[in-house]
């Protein structure tokens, strides 16, 4: 039987994205031909994935921080262009929150017969596989899990972790010198430090005798310019894509930052994490996944589970207050257990690590 040409739909960011990747293989190993349809705000990563023939872009109303409105015609040229790909298998890749039907419904009318989502909602006829997600699953792992139900299981010898195409050498813009990254933000402020409290942290990192690289987008120099201060080498807005960000944390021996895009990135090209993870949304669906990390943060604060994108308590407590000798302690942590860069991926893939309880080195 010839191997089916199949699609996968994930919509949101860039870390959504990344942590769909060993979903993406495994489709990709039964497949002959795979698309992935993202957002533009996931599109760079998905370009990074092992296993993807094709990226499709589209700006869904019903997924991001601020979506905008949609048309007829604009609708229409996404069923045109999912019409072209012949598609005979699709899979709809959903956080627990959100519905897949509206993207069930477009891939109906470019007649996709054969469609699998988690979904809660009474789906009629748009899902052949109505999957139901376990209790307390981890993003990547849920994804898997819909995967090998629709008939994907992971190849043999893949071992599920996060994984991108190898990242560039990014010595140029580093440095040949041991190094420690420092990410200070976010797309939403809750899930970061407020700027001066990581300008403090780059500080002590610097006094603790670690060089300090700050990275951050184009958008965020201001942000990347304070917190390295005279501290810090500053890469804002320098990386000029998401595959030169990667070989920056790639060359890092751990990454300090928040539940964010670039926290996964760090999994997926091996380095250790320090996450400061506010608990808005549970850590144990988004923390770094299978790779050596420690979380810092009152997982039990006010703000735990709200989904807030602004801070809802003053003082942002929940971040906040994590001291500099909890980060010191974890760096210093992450860097005895294991060497940095790739290396430090693959010992953290051979040993299968885990995730763990909050403060220990998973």
């Amino acid at each position: 039987m010839t191997a089916p040409r199949s699609l996968v739909v994930r919509l949101d960011s860039a870390g959504d994205v990344l942590l769909s990747g060993p979903a993406v293989r495994a489709v990709a190993a039964g497949s002959s031909h795979t698309t992935l349809l993202c957002g533009p705000q996931g599109a760079p990563a998905a370009r990074l994935l092992p296993g993807v023939d094709q990226v499709l872009v589209y700006e869904a109303p019903w997924v991001g921080l601020a979506p905008g409105r949609t048309s007829r015609e604009e609708c229409g040229l996404l069923v045109d262009a999912l019409a072209a790909g012949r598609f005979e298998r699709a899979l709809i890749l959903v956080s627990h929150h959100q519905s897949p039907l509206p993207a069930a419904l477009l891939l109906a009318l470019a007649g996709v017969e054969q469609v699998a989502a988690d979904c809660e909602d009474y789906p009629g006829s748009l899902l052949a596989l109505r999957h139901h997600r376990r209790p307390g699953r981890h993003e990547a792992e849920a994804a898997l899990d819909l995967a090998r139900d629709f008939g994907f299981p992971l190849p043999e010898g893949d071992d599920g972790a996060l994984r991108v195409c190898a990242p560039p050498d990014t010595s140029r813009l580093t440095g040949p010198e041991p190094y420690v990254v420092l990410h200070p933000g976010a797309a939403v402020a809750a899930r970061s430090w407020s700027p001066a409290r990581a300008a403090d942290a780059a500080a002590a990192l610097h006094g603790a005798g670690h060089r300090v690289v700050i990275t951050g987008s184009a958008a965020e120099k201001e942000l990347t310019a304070a917190v390295a201060g005279r501290h810090g080498l500053d890469l804002g807005g320098v990386t000029r894509d998401l595959h030169e960000l990667a070989g920056v944390l790639a060359g890092a021996g751990a990454v300090v930052a928040g539940n964010t895009g670039p926290a996964h990135l760090s999994a997926a090209v091996g380095t250790p994490v320090v996450c400061l993870f506010a608990p808005v949304v549970p850590a144990e669906r988004w923390r770094p996944y299978r790779v050596p990390h420690v979380l810092l943060g009152d997982q039990q604060a006010a703000c735990a589970g709200s989904r807030a994108r602004e801070c809802p308590v003053a003082g942002h407590p929940c971040l906040d207050t994590v001291g500099d000798a909890e980060v010191l302690a974890a760096v210093a942590a992450l860097l005895e257990r294991a060497p940095a860069g790739p290396a430090a991926g693959r010992s953290a893939r051979a040993a299968g690590v885990r995730p763990t309880d909050r403060g220990a080195i998973a």
